[in-house]
């Protein structure tokens, strides 16, 4: 590495020094400035974390800011990489300052030599940063992953690994073309016109009342979790640890000066929640800079802009519970035994099931007494877990704890099957489980609700092609902070707390959702987290829709609690793209293929609302201009989907990348057995609930909503997971069990009502079917009001609602599949499985049908081999 930066190194100082007649800067003016640099970034971070929690222990001016800033401050080794990134610039900041570098075509590195910028490199800190491990000394690399994923891909090692820099897609276009974010001078025109405040826009377009607030009849609030869930298994975007400038001393949050790191977000006049003090901002921290990068890339012949830093690795490996640094993965597991296990709470447990252990952190989440008015309230400490922001709500808190729950269950079930096993070997094989548990749960059951059937299985995704070590897994800057927050628009004002029969809750009601942010102590105290997960699964999410877009919980109380300046989501997300350096809406849809609309009659074709189109344009001035988050998440949904094309786009083609190229992905051969690979096929959440709460009744597939009665399923009626696999040297006496058989047919409903009248269940009754039409299941099992047609195979909707549509069928030897579809569209693509000479293609999903909407199935010329064992049912759950 020395060499290569040396070579580098070289290469600029002869190019600029051939240029211009100029002194190269003396060794001891370059040591000094490294000295000071670090003296004053280590002051910088020692006051502010000392007032931070100095604020949060007292309570005395306690700003909402500080507490998303503890969220987001660096930790450990995600620190070290940060301060060293501080370190470089502000060396170079202060060489340029001392040595009077203002000229445009020179930098501080011009004028130092390649010796010394090798050591500043060093003495930094960054040359670590990006100097290649070496992969042939780890352990265990073809069998178990690394903590950080280094080495996941041996050509590349730091590929997908933590603290490395995220992925651009498109250039990034800052407001100096390197480090500024747009905006940083409100007076400088983009594109020909002023970007509007973020605030503003947050309230002309995104405003809507708790009460106005409009819920999705398909999904439950599950699927608003879960995505929050995956993506606190793939970014996490460090801020600066700096409360203040590092040149002037100016406190980010008691300053509206735009100052690094700090980059405040100004309030319109008249504002909606400020009105007349509008000299007021909220508090923005920039997010840190990855090591040379921005003014200091010249020192690693990088690109000269600045990039951000993403502290997580970037594939599905459920690092959220392991975590993605060393240390921290070593202090989550229990190594008081040799038994594989996570550690637990030692102070408090839940109806005799676990809980997550505390943080050392005490003061942050001691928020019981002052939230329920109880002075002599007990309070608790954070929960600590694999990713830090484990407590940021009760929903969240509770995955993180069934999950923790899960793991601990696989470890001992798996100590019964393999008594000879070590601890490492438990933990690293349940760890290993879990991965390839939710690797097949997200692309199985919940990106096909997000993205749409149609892109799931086409050639932005489609079936695993295998692994390639030339594509680069790493998370794209757009797919963090931008499309994969799509789900803020999905979150409830309430988190809601049900009760054994799925009510509202006497004893523990729902909780508005800005008073569920950092309670742990609710989960301690209020009844665990079974009433949580009943309400994530009861209930709906909310419905994403353009005149409805974020509630008052969000944009006017995040944080409120605190008793201060409340931040906005809305406009945070916003000045975040700005920050780094994104570029606008029509850029990203031209990356995505996409038409480019100019005009207001375009954009209005765009979001099919013309009314939604003027105030964009009113705001921006031009198409171009519009923040990508904005313009994402105001586009109509897909086809089955939950995001407008553009989002749908970029989370697939992330999804596409971290999946091939992953080498340890659990469809990749020598990654899984076989058998192991069948016995994951079949996992589900609803089985992961059962196991790992007091729950005994949950929806089959629980991120799609139906009332309590219509598709829940007793607990005891779920397979459980199959660990016979998993028996060491073939030990399985019992043999492995053969694939599940076909789901029986829906029985007739019941009497009690319309609703419960609307349904059918049919057989195929004859083999080979023709393909690419409706298939024509011909024996009736049962259709009282004749909804299906037997001789066209359609099933046409007489009564508006909610319906389920299961379907199992059975093909001969050619690998097949078969499509539910929707008015012609496709809604579900089935999943195959092939054993003993036999394809089976299975698959279920929820659909709102108006009258006169049909459904049926079709095969594809792969699929047409259906035997007459085949079975199609439907039904509706409710009115609508």
């Amino acid at each position: 590495m020395a060499r290569v930066l040396c070579v580098l190194a070289v290469g600029l100082c002869v190019c600029v020094l051939a240029q211009v007649a100029a002194e190269t800067l003396s060794r001891s003016a370059v040591l000094r400035a490294v000295s000071d640099a670090k003296k004053i970034i280590d002051d910088a971070y020692t006051y502010s974390r000392a007032e931070t929690l100095r604020r949060v222990r007292t309570r005395k001016d306690l700003n909402p800011s500080d507490l998303l800033r503890l969220v987001k401050q660096p930790a450990r080794e995600t620190r070290s990489a940060v301060r060293a990134a501080d370190y470089l610039e502000y060396t170079l900041q202060l060489l340029q300052d001392r040595h009077h570098i203002h000229k445009r075509s020179l930098n501080a590195t011009d004028l130092i030599s390649a010796e010394d910028l090798e050591t500043i490199a060093r003495l930094t800190g960054c040359a670590a940063r990006v100097r290649q491990p070496n992969c042939k000394t780890t352990p265990h690399l073809n069998q178990y992953r690394t903590t950080t994923s280094v080495c996941n891909n041996r050509k590349f090692p730091r590929r997908g690994s933590s603290n490395t820099p995220f992925l651009r897609l498109l250039p990034a276009e800052y407001q100096d073309g390197v480090n500024l974010p747009q905006g940083w001078d409100p007076m400088l025109q983009r594109n020909g016109a002023l970007l509007p405040l973020v605030r503003l826009v947050s309230n002309r377009i995104l405003s809507t009342a708790n009460e106005d607030v409009v819920s999705d009849n398909l999904y439950t609030h599950l699927i608003t979790i879960f995505g929050q869930w995956t993506d606190h298994d793939l970014t996490f975007t460090p801020h600066s640890p700096s409360i203040r400038s590092f040149n002037s001393g100016t406190n980010c949050d008691e300053s509206c000066l735009r100052t690094e790191p700090c980059f405040p977000i100004r309030i319109p006049p008249n504002d909606t929640r400020f009105g007349r003090n509008s000299d007021e901002c909220i508090p923005f921290f920039r997010s840190a800079p990855a090591c040379g990068t921005g003014n200091t890339g010249h020192i690693f012949g990088a690109a000269n802009v600045r990039e951000q830093l993403n502290s997580l690795t970037a594939f599905l490996d459920v690092g959220q519970v392991y975590g993605a640094d060393e240390g921290l993965a070593r202090d989550l597991r229990d190594l008081t035994t040799d038994s594989g296990l996570l550690r637990v709470n030692e102070g408090f447990n839940d109806s005799g099931r676990e809980l997550l252990p505390f943080s050392p952190m005490k003061d942050m989440c001691a928020s019981r007494g002052r939230i329920t008015n109880d002075t002599n309230a007990e309070e608790v400490p954070c929960f600590i877990a694999g990713d830090e922001r484990v407590d940021e709500n009760i929903g969240l808190s509770s995955m993180h704890t069934m999950m923790m729950r899960e793991h601990n269950r696989l470890a001992r079930a798996l100590a019964k099957l393999n008594p000879q096993w070590s601890g490492e070997t438990l933990f690293q094989e349940a760890r290993k489980i879990m991965g390839g548990y939710f690797q097949v749960i997200t692309f199985r059951d919940y990106l096909r609700h997000i993205i749409g059937p149609d892109i799931l299985n086409g050639p932005e995704i489609g079936p695993f092609p295998g692994y390639d070590e030339n594509v680069d897994p790493s998370i794209s800057n757009v797919f963090a902070t931008a499309a994969f927050r799509f789900a803020h628009l999905a979150i409830q004002p309430f988190m809601f707390r049900l009760d054994e029969n799925y009510q509202d809750h006497q004893k523990w009601p729902s909780v508005l959702f800005h008073r569920n942010f950092f309670t742990p102590w609710r989960l301690v105290f209020e009844g665990g987290i079974d009433p949580v997960i009943r309400g994530l699964v009861g209930r709906q999410a909310k419905l994403n829709v353009q005149d409805h877009m974020m509630h008052d919980e969000l944009r006017e109380r995040l944080f409120e609690f605190l008793g201060h300046v409340a931040l906005d989501l809305a406009a945070l997300n916003m000045q975040r793209g700005r920050d780094h350096g994104l570029p606008g809406y029509n850029s990203w849809r031209r990356f995505c293929g996409l038409s480019k609309p100019r005009t207001l009659e375009e954009l209005a074709v765009v979001m099919n609302n013309t009314e939604l189109a003027r105030q964009l344009l009113e705001l921006y001035g031009t198409v171009d201009n519009i923040d990508v988050w904005l313009g994402g998440v105001a586009e109509p949904f897909v086809n089955g989907g939950r995001v407008g094309p553009l989002f749908a786009c970029i989370i697939a083609r992330q999804f596409q990348r971290l999946r091939q190229g992953d080498r340890l992905w659990w469809e990749n051969d020598d990654v899984f057995t076989e058998a192991q690979r069948e016995s994951l096929q079949t996992t589900s959440l609803s089985r992961i609930m059962c196991d790992n709460t007091g729950i005994t009744e949950v929806p089959e597939n629980p991120f799609e909503f139906r009332p309590r009665g219509a598709g829940y399923t007793r607990c005891e009626d779920i397979p459980a997971f199959d660990l016979s696999p998993w028996r060491a040297n073939g030990e399985d006496r019992q043999g492995h069990p053969g694939p599940p058989g076909p789901q029986g047919p829906a029985g007739p409903p019941g009497s009690n009502g319309a609703a419960a009248r609307a349904a059918f269940a049919v057989r195929l009754g004859y083999n080979f079917p023709h393909p690419g039409k409706p298939i024509a299941f011909k024996n009736v099992i049962y259709n009282g009001q004749d909804l299906y047609n037997t001789k066209t195979g359609v099933f046409t909707c007489t009564q508006p609602g909610v319906y389920q549509f299961d379907f199992h069928c059975t093909l001969y030897q050619n690998v097949g599949n078969v499509d539910l579809r929707h008015n012609d569209k496709l809604v579900l693509h089935s999943f195959t499985t092939q054993q003993s000479g036999y394809v089976t293609a299975t698959g279920g999903t929820i659909l709102q049908l108006a009258t006169g909407d049909t459904v049926y199935l079709s095969a594809n010329y792969g699929g047409n081999g259906l035997t007459a064992d085949s079975f199609f049912s439907g039904h509706i759950l409710f009115s609508v």
